[in-house]
This record gives structure tokens, C-alpha cells and sequence, in this order.
């Protein structure tokens, strides 16, 4: 625990604020660029956690109502969010979250949000601090964290809240310039920091600049022409420094807070996780350890690829590779894809990218230049769940937009987003899809009413054509391919500060971040370093811990949160000089019967 500072004045603590850190934590350039402050109180029936929804509420499969769906109050669309963001990340079956691991019991206390914004960038990110009443403010801990994938500000409640807030420590999130903030360009309406719609370009978080007859649905992470990706960990670190503020408001009697007074645990999956090691490169000892779980991170490592390589490889060859494949888990979305990866089959070997004369043989042709570019025979098969449901292509055609830092309406392979009809023609939205957006949307289409328009688009292997553009942009000549390098290159990661522990848990058979192109060569690299970086790699976990609802996938995998958890719990026991720091770890869970979540003694956690 970091030395208590002595209490100050409100005035000093002003300029503390400002500078951010005192003695070795020098002032960084990133801090006191809020704006829109709001908070909101949660107690009696209300909480930070869930809402008030509890156990039940969050297992139930239909979403919270809005009494009005096209003006749905500030306080239905929280809830909402909530009961999204729980189900989309964790597992949610009976032994399972909350019961094995984290806690989802009422946490009363105080909700702080803001904007933020990086010097320089166009759009702003949201910020947000939850601060229990079971606060320590006589040992302070804070948690700080970013939403996985492309989610909204509540998109890490399940890792960092589910962790942080029952143990009575303030936790601090970030959208990391990503998030649900939708903007109808046919409209011309946006999200206000509320998370309601109508706002017009003035009071929107987030408004585009649009290219000449853009028209249908822009959302941050494509079209904010900041490459967010590239700032994650300076998203995190001004996450962490409103936290302070807001604490050193909410308990001036206790106060200030301080990155020096103040112990500061990093937290995050998949893109958080990848967003809290960019964090964790930032000069400075403001940060105490750092916990990644199945991180998108992109390292100078041997056998390292940047999230935009493999991503286009498997949009192009996985629906191949997968065709002549019958021991493939099955999601709802199967029986309409199997058709799909026969044509695709058919449609590379006439551009000649795979060879044989027929469906069995031009798949074992992908699937073997597949394995020869790293992927693992288990990442291939856990990846059939983002072929059923299109993954691959969803992220393709929003990172190229993102790192090229194209505008809305000028996606270099034609590529838009839109409201669509049943043919997947675009059409207007509505005003209750767009209330829904906020709280519903994970912050990349297809999804919540909004989906992908291919202008290239033709049977009988409809996105075949769009995606060999995309893939073109990752290794062919030209402006648009040169800007999109040029983005990725900008999001790879530096080595952790010296001394700073940082634990690494990612699943041997993740489908979407394959531990072989992120954790194994980060983790060798930052050890060669000398850093004190530790790998749990776990056995039968894929990436999504919602999916196991799913029989095949809940009979054949295991969650990847109860780990991040459990690391968690060692990193504070080391911390408090109570136990060793995490070693690497092997972890090979117990077999099991049914598709029940596993007991946390069968994942046998080191």
C-alpha cells in the first residue's frame, strides 16, 4: 500500500488535482478534460451492480421494459445497459457468476460520469466511477478497467464491478472511445450523456464528420476518425484520474485521493484487456498491478499478428476450412451457415486461393494454410461460432474504417451501416430502435436493429467480394491499404512498466483472440524484458463466457472470468505481502458431466 498523503485543503486540492500526481508521479498532459459531469445515486430497491435486478432479474431473457420505447427515462436505460452488459459477458447459469465467483448482491452507493477527452482527438470517450458506501476511504482501492470489445461504458460491470465493488473498492470505467453512441445521419440525430436520443449535432457525444451523401448509422469506433484503439491506455489512465477527482469530491472529509495514497489495480478482457497492458506501458508508478483476461494485444513477439491480419484471414478461409468439418460445436445460427461455406470454398478456388477439385479437398486446403499461419487446431474449431454468427466480417469492415481514420460515408471498400429490412435493404430507423441503441447495442453492427451494407454483395457467396477488398487492405498497394497499416501500427503495445506486476488469462482454444497470435509471444517477450509478466493459460476456454448457454459450447468449455477473478484475488494477496505474485500457469480443468457451470474446484485455479 502506497504511503498516505497528509489531508489537504479544497484549493490545494484543486491544484493536486490538476497536476495530477505529486513528487515521483509527475503531471501528465491527459488530466482535468471532463466535461458533461452528472451523478446519480442507487440505493433502496437500486444498486450499482445490477440495478435492483438481482440474480433472477439479470437471468431473465427478456430485457427490462421502457414504459415509453421511443423516450425511455435515463434510469430505464441504465438498467437496461446493465442487464445487456452482464449477459453478453458472463455466465449467467446457475453455479455459475455470483454464486462460484464475484458477487451480483445489492452494492448501494454513487454513480459519477463524465466526458473525456485526450488532447488532440475529435471525439470524446466516457468515463464513469462507481463508489460504494462500503467505501474504505482509510484503505482506498480503486479498480480501474475498459469494456471488452466495442461495448458501452457498462460493458466491464461483470469483470471489474463484479470484483472490485462487493470488496468495497471504487471502481473506474471507460467506453475507451468505442461504446454505444450511435449517430442517424438520415436523421440527424445523436446520444446524449444521458444515453437518450434526439440530441442534434450540438449536444450528441458523439457527431460525425460525414463524407458527401453518407447516409444510415455511424458509430464511434469506425467513423470518430481517432483511431481509439491507438489511446486505450491513455483512455484507462483518465478513467483512473476521474476517478480520483470524483472520490476526492464525494469524501472531501477523507480526501484528496491520489494515485500516491491510493491503491490502483488494472482490469479488463479482450479488448479491455488489451486496453488495460496499453495502460499499463505509461511512464509513472500510478498503477499497482495489472490483470488481463484473453487480451486483443498486438506485441513485437515471435509469432505476434495484429487483430486486422488474422481477422481478415479467417473471414476469407474459415468458412472454407470448416466446411467438410462434423465434429464442430453447433450454435442456432449453424444450419444457415453450412450451406455459406460450401460456396465459399467454391468461390476461392476460382480466385485460386485454395487448391483440390472439390468442397472436401479445397477445405483441407484452408484449413492447412489456416494452421500454417499459427492457427491451432482448437482455435479453429471455437472458431466456427464467430463464422455462424459473422464475427469476422463485423470486425473487419469496423477496424479497417477505425485505423484508416475514414470518415463516415467514405469506408474505402464501400462498406456502411444501416437500418435494414428483412432482404437487408437499408431503410430509416425507427424511433424506438433508436432509443434502444444506448443501452442495447454492443457498439459494432449487425446488431439491435442495425446492420452492414455491402454494395458488393452477390449470391451465391454474398460477402466473398467485400471481404477479399478488406483483406487487401491488410497486404495490397494503395492509399487506403498504406492508412490502414499505418492504424494498425499504431496500436501496438510497449513493454510494462519496470516492477509492475501484470498476470495475463487467456484460453488455449479462444476462437476470436487466438492465444497464439497475443498472450504466448506478449508474455515471452515482456519476461525476456525482464518484467514480471505471468501467463494462466486455461484448457477448454474460447472467448465468450455467455455462449455456454449453448449446449455444445456449455458442454465443452469452461469460463474464463473465474480465473480473471481469482488472479484478481492473488495479485491483492501479493500486494498485501500475504503471498507469492501469480507464476505461469497450466491450468487444465477437471472433466465434468452436463453443461452446468463448473464448480470452481473443477477449474482447478493454481
Amino acid at each position: 500500500m502506497k504511503a498516505q498523503s497528509v489531508r489537504l485543503s479544497i484549493p490545494v486540492l484543486a491544484l493536486l488535482l490538476a497536476a495530477c500526481a505529486s513528487g515521483a508521479r509527475p503531471a501528465t498532459p491527459d488530466a482535468m478534460t471532463f466535461t458533461h459531469p452528472h451523478h446519480s445515486v442507487h440505493r433502496d430497491g437500486d444498486d450499482l451492480l445490477s440495478a435492483g435486478l438481482g440474480m433472477a432479474g439479470l437471468r431473465t431473457p427478456m430485457a427490462p421494459t421502457f414504459a415509453d420505447p421511443e423516450q425511455p427515462t435515463a434510469a430505464e436505460l441504465r438498467r437496461r445497459a446493465l442487464w445487456t452488459s452482464w449477459r453478453g459477458i458472463a455466465d449467467l447459469r446457475p453455479g455459475g457468476v455470483g454464486e462460484a465467483y464475484g458477487s451480483l448482491d445489492a452494492v448501494p452507493g454513487r454513480e459519477f460520469h463524465a466526458l473525456a477527452r485526450l488532447p488532440g482527438a475529435r471525439h470524446p470517450h466516457r468515463v464513469m466511477v462507481q463508489l460504494p458506501d462500503a467505501f474504505d476511504a482509510a484503505k482506498p482501492c480503486l479498480v480501474v478497467t475498459a469494456s471488452s470489445g466495442s461495448r458501452g461504458i457498462y460493458g466491464s460491470i461483470a469483470v471489474a464491478g463484479g470484483w472490485g465493488l462487493p470488496r468495497g473498492c471504487a471502481v473506474a470505467y471507460t467506453d475507451k472511445g468505442a461504446g454505444s453512441d450511435y449517430f442517424d445521419l438520415d436523421a440527424g440525430v445523436g446520444i446524449d450523456a444521458a444515453g437518450q436520443t434526439g440530441a442534434d449535432r450540438e449536444h450528441a457525444v458523439f457527431a460525425p464528420e460525414v463524407a458527401e451523401g453518407a447516409s444510415g448509422v455511424a458509430f464511434a469506433h469506425a467513423h470518430s476518425q481517432d483511431n481509439p484503439e491507438a489511446d486505450w491506455g491513455r483512455h484507462v489512465r483518465q478513467a483512473a484520474e476521474f476517478a480520483l477527482q470524483s472520490m476526492s469530491e464525494a469524501l472531501p472529509e477523507a480526501g484528496p485521493f491520489t494515485f500516491d495514497n491510493v491503491r490502483v489495480i488494472a482490469v479488463g478482457i479482450s479488448n479491455g484487456g488489451g486496453a488495460v497492458l496499453r495502460a499499463a506501458e505509461l511512464e509513472g508508478d500510478w498503477l499497482d498491478a495489472v490483470v488481463a483476461g484473453e487480451p486483443s494485444v498486438y506485441s513485437p513477439g515471435e509469432g505476434a499478428r495484429s487483430l486486422y491480419d488474422y481477422t481478415t484471414e479467417a473471414a476469407l478461409l474459415m468458412p472454407c476450412a470448416l466446411a467438410d468439418r462434423e465434429d464442430l460445436p453447433l450454435s442456432p445460427l449453424s444450419p444457415a451457415s453450412a450451406p455459406l461455406r460450401a460456396a465459399r470454398c467454391a468461390s476461392l478456388a476460382a480466385a485460386g486461393l485454395v487448391e483440390g477439385a472439390d468442397t472436401a479437398a479445397q477445405a483441407a486446403s484452408a484449413w492447412q494454410q489456416l494452421e500454417q499461419a499459427g492457427w491451432t487446431a482448437e482455435a479453429l474449431r471455437a472458431g466456427a461460432l464467430s463464422v455462424d454468427f459473422d464475427l469476422w466480417r463485423s470486425v473487419a469492415v469496423t477496424y479497417a474504417s477505425a485505423y484508416g481514420r475514414f470518415r463516415a460515408g467514405e469506408h474505402p471498400c464501400g462498406f456502411g451501416f444501416a437500418a435494414q429490412n428483412a432482404d437487408f435493404s437499408p431503410r430509416p430507423a425507427t424511433a424506438a430502435e433508436r432509443a434502444a441503441w444506448w443501452s442495447d447495442a454492443s457498439g459494432i453492427p449487425p446488431g439491435n436493429g442495425v446492420g452492414i451494407i455491402d454494395p458488393q454483395a452477390a449470391l451465391p457467396d454474398p460477402t466473398v467480394a467485400g471481404l477479399q477488398c478488406l483483406r487487401a487492405l491488410n497486404d495490397g498497394d494503395g492509399e487506403a491499404a498504406a492508412r490502414v497499416r499505418a492504424g494498425v501500427e499504431e496500436t501496438r503495445v510497449g513493454l510494462p512498466r519496470e516492477g509492475l506486476p501484470v498476470v495475463l488469462v487467456h484460453g488455449v482454444d479462444d476462437g476470436l483472440i487466438p492465444i497464439a497470435f497475443t498472450s504466448d509471444p506478449y508474455a515471452a517477450w515482456a519476461r525476456a524484458a525482464g518484467r514480471e509478466v505471468s501467463l494462466w493459460r486455461v484448457r477448454g476456454a474460447q472467448h465468450f463466457d455467455g455462449f455456454p448457454v449453448l449446449p455444445d459450447y456449455g458442454a465443452g468449455s469452461v469460463p474464463v472470468l473465474p480465473c480473471v477473478h481469482a488472479a484478481l484475488d492473488q495479485v491483492v494477496e501479493y500486494l498485501d505481502g500475504r503471498g507469492p505474485l501469480p507464476a505461469n500457469a497450466d491450468i487444465k480443468p477437471l472433466p465434468r458431466e452436463g453443461v452446468a457451470a463448473p464448480a470452481l474446484e473443477q477449474l482447478a485455479i493454481p
